[in-house]
């Protein structure tokens, strides 16, 4: 039972340092629990979406350019007489004395260069750019809020262990003193339990410390109130599945950086399209009605069509350049792609190696506690027995605060790696 009640006071440290504002009272909150909450905060996450939002809008702005755009245009004139004859304009092109225009324009660009059409798919290949780069914020915020859930976690299990040591400590330097006071141990076994103890206290600290620190970060990601106490599920208690098979093929290439990498081609390859537009022939069709005369009057109305030919003649290599530069920036991201590729195989078969051999390690490290354990509790009957010296419990101690330690770091290391394995093959 006091054991009990000491692992709950170091759990309750350990809350005491948390954070979350957004948790609901008594809710424990699992790692899904926590991603949803961190989607929902304002992050970069927030930002690549409303960027997404806004290479939407830009892809409709370039839609509407194939569409015929109309205005309403009205004005005055006043063009003053000659000198010499004052029933006369002086400035030619004017009408009147006085003009008015009321005219209702509506253009329409006919596209033969193909510019608009490079423009659409600009705009498309940018939207493109920004849904890829979405869900990379989607997946980098996932795997940093992975890392600090287990963080978390491990933080807290290292207390616990250090703080179970440091109570087996304490009641071996309890045991020693009275030995000492019956005159059956020495002054030097109650001196090395009292060390002991004393390292353990100082390693106690450091890891409330270390857990009050973890916790914050890992509230820091959806509230402000990084201080208030919350409550993790702890997959770290149970046994963990097992590593998943090799998926065929290949699977990274499912990673959302080739996404846009892709749709960077399809941007310069636009681009190169619209520069090549400048050197061909542009249509443009135009309709004006209304009045245009020197009085108001609607009888005077008319209308009017404008057919516009506008052929580039030379313009000093400016739109061959500018072609030229967007297929250089297209192969360029071709070679990218096929750097990437290597790399990301790489990554792929180095985070599937990792969560195996981790995998391997948890056996062998709840061995290593289980052995520990044994260890000091012969130990201890050693040295009460008469049998063993106090360096032996204090060593054994030390070990067993290790194993756990390792025990635990082990199995916080294969969950990241298992993250890491996700980011790897592209889920």
């Amino acid at each position: 039972m006091k054991r009990h009640r000491r692992h709950s006071l170091l759990a309750a440290l350990v809350l005491a340092g948390a954070a979350a504002g957004a948790q609901p009272a008594g809710k424990v909150l699992s790692l899904q629990d926590c991603l949803r909450l961190a989607r929902q905060a304002q992050s970069s996450l927030t930002i690549a979406r409303q960027q997404v939002e806004i290479a939407r809008l830009a892809v409709s702005q370039v839609r509407a350019g194939f569409l015929p755009q109309s205005h309403l245009g009205n004005n005055f004139i006043y063009n003053s007489p000659l000198l010499h004859d004052r029933t006369t304009f002086s400035f030619i092109p004017l009408n009147a004395i006085r003009e008015y225009s009321s005219l209702l324009t509506t253009t329409l660009e006919l596209d033969s260069s193909g510019r608009l059409r490079a423009e659409l798919a600009r705009a498309r290949a940018g939207q493109k750019v920004a849904e890829a780069e979405a869900r990379l914020s989607e997946r980098d915020l996932k795997r940093a809020v992975t890392a600090a859930y287990f963080r978390a976690l491990l933080a807290r299990h290292v207390l616990e262990a250090t703080g179970d040591s440091l109570a087996e400590a304490q009641e071996f330097r309890r045991r020693a003193e009275l030995l000492f006071e019956k005159g059956e141990a020495a002054r030097a076994d109650m001196v090395k339990a009292a060390a002991a103890v004393a390292l353990l206290e100082q390693s106690r600290q450091q890891a409330e410390l270390e857990a009050r620190l973890a916790m914050q970060e890992l509230a820091s990601f959806w509230t402000t109130e990084v201080d208030q106490p919350i409550q993790l599920e702890d997959p770290l208690s149970e046994p963990p599945p097992a590593p998943e098979d090799a998926q065929p093929g290949k699977p990274f290439l499912k990673r959302p950086e080739f996404l846009v990498i892709e749709a960077q081609q399809r941007a310069a390859q636009a681009d190169a399209r619209r520069a090549r537009s400048d050197l061909l022939p542009q249509f443009s069709l135009a309709f004006q009605y209304g009045l245009d005369s020197w009085r108001v009057r609607w009888a005077d109305r008319g209308y009017a069509a404008f057919l516009t030919l506008n052929v580039p003649v030379f313009d000093w290599l400016r739109a061959r350049n500018a072609e030229r530069q967007a297929q250089w920036r297209s192969r360029q991201l071709g070679a990218e792609r096929a750097a990437a590729e290597r790399t990301f195989a790489r990554d792929y078969q180095a985070a599937l190696a990792r969560v195996r051999q981790i995998y391997s390690q948890i056996a062998v490290a709840r061995s290593q506690v289980q052995l520990c354990e044994e260890s000091l509790r012969l130990s201890r009957l050693r040295y009460e027995g008469g049998e063993g010296s106090a360096l032996d419990v204090v060593t054994a101690q030390a070990q067993l605060t290790q194993a756990r330690t390792n025990y635990y770091a082990t199995l916080a290391g294969y969950w990241n790696a298992r993250a890491d394995l996700e980011v790897a093959s592209g889920r």
